[in-house]
Formats: C-alpha cells, sequence, structure tokens
C-alpha cells in the first residue's frame, strides 16, 4: 500500500525551507519610496512581490496575467497547456517562447550534469505516484524497464519553434524548473517598470534584487531539519542573497511512503528508481531562477561528492548542503560560490 504525505499541486516547490523577512520603509535615491506588497494564488501554489518605488507601478491584475500565461504554456494541471498538448502528441508540436526557453535550459542542464536532470522523466513521476494520478501500487522490474524506453533527452530535439519527440510515449515535465523561471519573470516585470527593488516568490522560490531603503539588504532565513528527514526546526541559518535567485530541493517535504520506507520525488532517469542517497535538502544561489531551480534537483540526485566537486571553487552558482551522515546525524556544508554571493552567518 502506498502513502502519500504532504503531497500537493505539482506546481508547488519540491521543499519549502526558505522565507523572506522584510523591514520598514525609510528613504533613498530621488523621492520617498514605499513599500508596496502583492500576493496572490497561482499554479498550485502561492507568490508574492514586495518591491519599494515611489508609486504602484505594479499591480496584481498585471502579476495574475503573467503567471496565468506561463500556466498556459507548461503546467500540466491544465488539459489546455501547450505542454499537455505535446505530452499527447504522436511527433511533437509547435511551443511558444516560454516552453521553448525551459526546454534549452534543462537540455542545457542535463548536458553539464551528465543526463541526472531530464525533463522526460514524466512516465517515471507519474508511475511513482507523483504525478497527476495516484497509482495504487509502485511498478515493478519490469514496469519501470518498459518506462524507460520513453525515457532520456535524446529523444526530443528542438528545431524552430517545433519540439519533436523520438515516439508517442515520451513526455515532459518541466516542473523542476518552471516555478524558477516564474520567479525571474515576476522580476523581468519589476525591471520593465524601472523598479530595481524587490523580492519575489513563488512557491518558496526566490528573484531578488537590490535592497530595502537605507541600504539594508533582503534576508532570507534556512530552516534545521531534525534527525527524520521531515520536520523542519527552527532556522538554521540566516543569508544575504544580493542580486540573484535563491531555490531548494529536497526530500523532507515531498515524499510518499511504503512499507516504512521513504519513496524520493526525484527520479533517476538512468535506472527509473527514485534517487536514495544521504541529501536531505539543497538550497542553490545562481544569478537567476531558472538556473538555480534548474539545478537544485540534479544536485540531490547527484549526491553530495559529486555535487561538491561539480560546485568546487565556482562562483557563478552554489549550495548550502543539508545531509545525514554515515552515522545517522544531520550535518550541512556550503560551497565557495554560496559563500561568495550570500554572506552566510548564523541566526
Amino acid at each position: 500500500m502506498v502513502k502519500y504525505l504532504n503531497i500537493k499541486n505539482k506546481w508547488v516547490a519540491a521543499i519549502a525551507i526558505i522565507c523572506f523577512l522584510t523591514g520598514g520603509t525609510h528613504v533613498f535615491g530621488q523621492g520617498r519610496p514605499n513599500k508596496f506588497h502583492i500576493e496572490g494564488y497561482s499554479q498550485g501554489t502561492t507568490y508574492q512581490v514586495t518591491y519599494y518605488a515611489v508609486d504602484s507601478v505594479i499591480t496584481q491584475k498585471q502579476t495574475d496575467s503573467l503567471l496565468a500565461q506561463l500556466d498556459q504554456s507548461v503546467s500540466l494541471y491544465k488539459p489546455t497547456s501547450l505542454i499537455c498538448r505535446f505530452n499527447l502528441s504522436a511527433k511533437g508540436i509547435v511551443i511558444d517562447s516560454h516552453f521553448k526557453l525551459l526546454v534549452k535550459k534543462a537540455l542545457e542542464i542535463n548536458r553539464a550534469t551528465g543526463g541526472v536532470v531530464d525533463i522526460t522523466v514524466k512516465p517515471l513521476v507519474d508511475a511513482w505516484g507523483f504525478g497527476v494520478k495516484k497509482p495504487k501500487i509502485f511498478p515493478n522490474d519490469a514496469e519501470v524497464k518498459s518506462i524507460l524506453k520513453d525515457v532520456g533527452s535524446d529523444k526530443i530535439w528542438l528545431k524552430g519553434n517545433f519540439l519533436h519527440k523520438k515516439t508517442p510515449g515520451v513526455q515532459v515535465d518541466l516542473n523542476g524548473i518552471a516555478q524558477g523561471y516564474a520567479a525571474d519573470l515576476l522580476g523581468n516585470l519589476c525591471e520593465q517598470h524601472h523598479v530595481y527593488n524587490y523580492l519575489a516568490e513563488i512557491g518558496g522560490e526566490l528573484r531578488i534584487k537590490g535592497h530595502k531603503p537605507g541600504g539594508e539588504q533582503f534576508k532570507i532565513g534556512i530552516e534545521a531539519i531534525d534527525g527524520n528527514d521531515i520536520n523542519p526546526g527552527p532556522l538554521r541559518k540566516i543569508i544575504e542573497p544580493g542580486n540573484g535567485a535563491v531555490t531548494t530541493s529536497g526530500n523532507y517535504r515531498k515524499h510518499l511512503e511504503a512499507g516504512g520506507r521513504q519513496i524520493s520525488h526525484i527520479m533517476d532517469p538512468k535506472t527509473g528508481y527514485p534517487t536514495q542517497n544521504e541529501m536531505i535538502s539543497v538550497t542553490v544561489w545562481a544569478k537567476d531562477g531558472i538556473t538555480a531551480d534548474g539545478y537544485d534537483n540534479g544536485f540531490i540526485a547527484m549526491g553530495l561528492k559529486k555535487t561538491l566537486r561539480f560546485l568546487n571553487n565556482r562562483t557563478d552558482i552554489g549550495a548550502y548542503i543539508i545531509y545525514k551522515k554515515p552515522d545517522g546525524m544531520v550535518a550541512d556544508t556550503v560551497t565557495a560560490g554560496f559563500k561568495s554571493h550570500m554572506k552566510l552567518q548564523n541566526e
């Protein structure tokens, strides 16, 4: 029997251990900036934008419309979306600019991670109970082997605006990268209206630029994890991201349980089985949300040693990692890119 724990709409971030802390209003630059806050519901989760400007130049109608456009492109929960149409097609379809950009970035990350990040895992996601429909039992070895025939980024390719598929059974899932991109879109909307001090958040994924009035930096809190990998504790770290994006992936909030065993929502596209290693959560900093979100699941799947090697001495992307040691104790580590951009400090 499969027991479903904390499984929400797939648009919800894989793990929400990030919160943001904003302060009051002061005077900086020209004029007297005010703090404006927009919040709403989109893509199966909440979103919010906090920005500082003289006037209210961004409205909720604009943010809702922007996110609805993305939803219509790549939401697996809208039967009329482009991604659902692609998944049901025999050979592929013409896609829009959002879909195309996400696919191109996902294929880039697939190559960089040696195939660990693969958007064609949707049949595996569905079979293991993390899709729209929930199966009563997990797949057996023969079923997994059969599903793998339609999994692999070599089975899709772009030619102009047409996304091709090798076989009708090939399906894509962009949930592992789309919310970071959505945070980017909200940030870009701010900048289109000449707002350069903002924090945009959707489903726990953040895009940040500038600072609060008076030069105070936006601060992000990262929760501690207890030894059961499931229940978050008090804030473990307080960080100052500066300009960039912060996303998180992990297993403690989004998993299944069967026979006393936790099943990760992150699939291994090579074996066809959920990943299982020492990783509990990874918080990633990058210059934009699409990059941070695109890599965070990959780092979970790669495991601690491979992730640390991948990020060694890199400053364009960094990670704060919480993991379980061989003796069962929970520990954490931080890479150079996270340190240099985040100004890490204890609470």
